[in-house]
């Protein structure tokens, strides 16, 4: 008997195809690109957790939660976390896929 190989993606586009699942998934998209952007700008500065949420004036532990998705940052939180990291948030709105 041969095994399936399974990819990430031919599983996620699979699951797309329920529509249930895609609205789902679509709901999540920006909290998921805002904290990319987070990350990324963190890295890139060569900071730790711990050194943003000083600069920020909050905790290592609250800038966890949102880099682990486990909490939805408010705007201002995220500006606040921006104008730390030297950045600016700019926020857009884009035509909905048909």
């Amino acid at each position: 008997m041969k095994l399936q190989t399974i990819t990430l993606d031919n599983y996620l586009k699979k699951q797309l195809k329920d529509p249930e699942f895609k609205k789902l998934w679509e709901a999540g998209e920006p909290q998921y690109q805002a904290t990319r952007q987070l990350i990324k700008a963190r890295i890139d500065k060569k900071i730790s957790q711990r050194q943003l949420a000083k600069k920020a004036k909050t905790t290592q532990a609250v800038i966890s939660r949102i880099e682990n998705m486990t909490v939805n940052p408010t705007i201002g939180l995220l500006q606040k976390l921006g104008h730390a990291l030297d950045k600016r948030m700019e926020i857009r709105f884009k035509p909905l896929a048909t």
